[in-house]
């Protein structure tokens, strides 16, 4: 099983998603900002490589929001989303996404998501309405 990182950036009401790229498996498909936890990094450790990597700015991990096992055609992961807020680096870049967006939880299903988002985006419903 593969380890992946994400980050629920909120601002305010809203929270940012991200559009995967045509190259990548999933394309077009929106997501959490993240990705795979390399050897030796810790799970925070990660997330913040990620985030500096493909959207150019420094977050601060906070607390974990919620932790998903997901089996794909290509690949099982283990996601674990952490609550998360942008530190330095303005406002994101799309250096690897196609598109970002901060929607409110009610503009959900106006989005395609990458499956294994699925009950973390009814746990942000919950959560936030």
């Amino acid at each position: 099983m593969t380890q992946v990182v994400a980050a629920l950036i909120r601002q305010g009401n809203k929270f940012m998603i991200f559009q995967r790229p045509e190259t990548k498996t999933r394309a077009f498909q929106w997501e959490f900002v993240g990705g795979k936890v390399e050897p030796g990094e810790s799970l925070e450790e990660a997330l913040i490589r990620e985030c500096r990597e493909e959207i150019g700015v420094t977050v601060k991990v906070g607390d974990v929001f919620m932790e998903v096992d997901h089996e794909y055609p290509d690949i099982t992961i283990h996601l674990t989303l952490f609550n998360a807020e942008i530190t330095d680096g303005g406002i994101p870049q799309k250096l690897e996404h196609n598109d970002i967006k901060c929607i409110t939880p009610e503009e959900i299903p106006e989005y395609r998501f990458c499956p294994a988002d699925d009950e973390i985006l009814k746990k942000i419903i919950s959560d936030f309405l």
